[in-house]
C-alpha cells in the first residue's frame, strides 16, 4: 500500500526558492545584519514585506517593498542597480525633521534649476542615528515619474488612452560624500513633499529569507 500510495499520492508543491530581494512577494520575510553599521531600525531586525509599489521612469521602472517590522516605523527597500546592485533602505521624515536636520534655505535651493543645491546635517536626533550623512549634493534634478501602489515586474503598467494609472511626480536626489546615504524628496501634483533618509547596504545584510506562502 505504501507503495502504491506513493505512485498515486498527491505530490508536495515544490517550494518557492527565495534568495534575492527581486523574488519577494507580499507576506515574505527578510532577516538583517546586526552589524552596528546599520541602524537602530534595521540592526538584526526581522522585516516583512506588507506591500509592493513601482516607479515607472521614461526608461526605466523600479520596484519598492514597504517593510514593517516590531516598531512603528514603515521602512521601504529598492535596488539601487549600477555597476554593482545594492540595498537602498529608505524612511520618510516629516517636515518637522526636515526643520531640525536642515536649513530650509538651503533646502529650497533643491528645487532651483542649476543650482546643485548642498545640504549640510545641523543635528542628529538619535532616532536618525546611522541614517544621515554629515554632507549631501544635489545630482538629480525633477526627475518626471508616476507612483503605482501595485506590483508591476515584469510587465507594463496600465495606460488609459496614453494616460497612466500612477500618480505623477518629480524627484530630486542628493548624496553623501562617499554615496553611502541620500536625500530623496518627491513632489507630487498639488504639491504634496515626501522626503526620504535613505542607506545603500550591500546585498549581503539580508541574511535570511522566508517566503510567505508557497
Amino acid at each position: 500500500m505504501g507503495f502504491l500510495k506513493g505512485l498515486f499520492g498527491k505530490k508536495e508543491a515544490p517550494k518557492r526558492q527565495l534568495n534575492h530581494p527581486n523574488h519577494l512577494q507580499k507576506g515574505d520575510i527578510i532577516s538583517l545584519d546586526d552589524s552596528f553599521a546599520l541602524p537602530e531600525q534595521l540592526r538584526g531586525q526581522q522585516l516583512r514585506v506588507e506591500g509592493i509599489n513601482t516607479y515607472e521612469y521614461q526608461r526605466k521602472q523600479q520596484c519598492e517593498w514597504v517593510l514593517k517590522g516590531h516598531g512603528n516605523d514603515s521602512l521601504c527597500l529598492s535596488l539601487d542597480e549600477d555597476d554593482e546592485t545594492y540595498l537602498a533602505f529608505s524612511i520618510k521624515i516629516p517636515r518637522s525633521q526636515v526643520e531640525q536636520l536642515f536649513d530650509l534655505d538651503a533646502f529650497s535651493e533643491i528645487f532651483e534649476e542649476d543650482s546643485h543645491a548642498e545640504l549640510e546635517v545641523k543635528e542628529t536626533p538619535a532616532a536618525l542615528m546611522g541614517w544621515l550623512g554629515e554632507r549631501y549634493h544635489q545630482v538629480n534634478f525633477a526627475q518626471f515619474g508616476y507612483f503605482h501602489r501595485a506590483d508591476y515586474r515584469g510587465m507594463r503598467p496600465p495606460q488609459d488612452e496614453g494616460m497612466t494609472s500612477g500618480e505623477p511626480f518629480e524627484s530630486y536626489l542628493l548624496v553623501d560624500e562617499e554615496e553611502n546615504r541620500a536625500v530623496e524628496v518627491e513632489v507630487y501634483e498639488g504639491g504634496d513633499t515626501d522626503v526620504s533618509l535613505t542607506l545603500y547596504r550591500p546585498l549581503s545584510d539580508i541574511r535570511q529569507y522566508w517566503p510567505g506562502q508557497l
